[in-house]
């Protein structure tokens, strides 16, 4: 099929900045798709069809695809494919039937006020998100930019920022860029109070921590203080060489089954943006552990899904790594693991009891892979002196699916 969907970006100097490819693909479009913003634009006589966006926005979506084969023009604000409504509709629409046109991105501009090299700077989008994905992204040092849903999500980051102790942190706040009522306003995020912004800015954060900041290390192995739980946790040491096993790359996906407090699930996650999880446990307490582990660590896209393995495990999309840290004896848990896990998926399993380590003996014979046995000692008061006191040891189980 022959391009017939054209989204045009449109920077804050509005049609008059669209370049000359961009006016000629809206020009000839027959029906035109954007936010209230965008389609005033557009000269009053214009009789053409309009397509308002409407919540949610599948809906709007799936009206741009009906008119699959007519001239659709869908107008965007900056740069469609930087968290904009280009990457929405690629998941629906293949790109050899579109032609993107972007105008310079939120992003871009902003590290032109400022200075900032876009490489070195940690990027978020909070429109439609929740805010709490801030917490992952927090370190002594960082230099953040944050598309803003609206007006008020200033004020909701530099509450997030002194609550996380950064709130001798930086805060730019950048509106209307490219037009002729940009401002940029400027503060510090404890004393920070909202003036009267325009609902479309963007905010540039330089973080300053007020004290040793809380749980910021990308790598795997957080403290164990880090979690709320009711000791079902994989320790710190062992959660480290765990994640290392599973060998996560950006793009996967994990099935933590018997998740316990999310950790596992978690610390895969904040590897990478675009790494994902599913945290699978049974126990109602554990569940919320789980959700509010993942707030508080900056994953809230974690998805939990509540109930025993293996009879959970069947309608889930199929994993590019799987760890089990709990009910090896289940009965058809590994068949049904194994089954799911995508070829050339790591497989990991932890155990601590007797039982337990029969079950990946056993496996290991049919399937392969490495067995380790992993003793970890922490020194620990005795009277005035320290000594040594060891955790419960571990066996661990990693193979590969071929």
């Amino acid at each position: 099929m022959q391009k017939w969907l054209s989204i045009v970006g449109i920077g804050e100097d509005g049609l008059e900045g669209v370049s000359p490819v961009g006016r000629v693909l809206l020009a000839q479009a027959t029906a035109i798709a954007g936010g209230e913003r965008h389609l005033a634009l557009l000269p009053s006589g214009d009789r053409r069809e309009k397509l308002l966006w409407t919540s949610p926005i599948a809906d709007s979506v799936q009206q741009i695809v009906e008119r699959r084969g007519q001239g659709v023009c869908v107008l965007a604000s900056g740069d469609p494919m930087c968290y904009g409504i280009g990457v929405t509709l690629l998941r629906q629409i293949p790109l050899a039937e579109m032609t993107i046109v972007p105008a310079p991105s939120a992003f871009s501009l902003a590290c032109a006020r400022l200075g900032w090299s876009l490489t070195d700077v940690e990027t978020l989008s909070l429109c439609g998100r929740d805010p709490a994905l801030l917490n992952a992204v927090l370190y002594p040092g960082a230099k953040i930019l944050i598309l803003s849903a609206d007006k008020t999500t200033p004020g909701i980051v530099a509450q997030r920022l002194t609550q996380q102790g950064y709130g001798d942190s930086q805060i730019a706040v950048l509106e209307r860029m490219g037009g002729t009522q940009e401002r940029i306003t400027t503060g510090t995020a404890s004393t920070w109070t909202s003036p009267d912004l325009a609902d479309l800015n963007t905010i540039a954060l330089t973080l300053y921590a007020t004290a040793a900041p809380p749980h910021s290390p990308r790598a795997p192995g957080l403290p164990d203080t880090a979690y709320h739980h009711d000791g079902q946790l994989t320790k710190r040491e062992v959660r480290a060489m765990t994640l290392s096993a599973l060998a996560p790359l950006p793009g996967q996906l994990l099935w933590d089954v018997g998740a316990g407090c999310g950790a596992i699930a978690i610390e895969w996650m904040r590897c990478d943006r675009r790494c994902g999880a599913i945290a699978i446990e049974q126990h109602p307490s554990r569940l919320q552990y789980i959700a509010n582990n993942a707030q508080a660590l900056g994953v809230p896209h974690l998805k939990i899904v509540p109930g025993a393995a293996p009879h959970t495990l069947k309608d889930l999309p199929a994993p590019d790594a799987i760890f089990i840290g709990g009910g090896l004896t289940t009965p058809d848990l590994l068949e049904t693991c194994w089954r799911s896990l995508r070829s050339g998926g790591h497989l990991v399993a932890n155990a601590v009891t007797v039982e337990s380590e029969q079950m990946l003996f056993h496996w290991q014979g049919k399937l392969g892979g490495n067995l380790t046995r992993i003793a970890i000692q922490r020194a620990e008061p005795i009277g005035k002196f320290l000594g040594w006191k060891a955790m419960a040891p571990v066996t661990q189980w990693v193979v590969v699916k071929g």
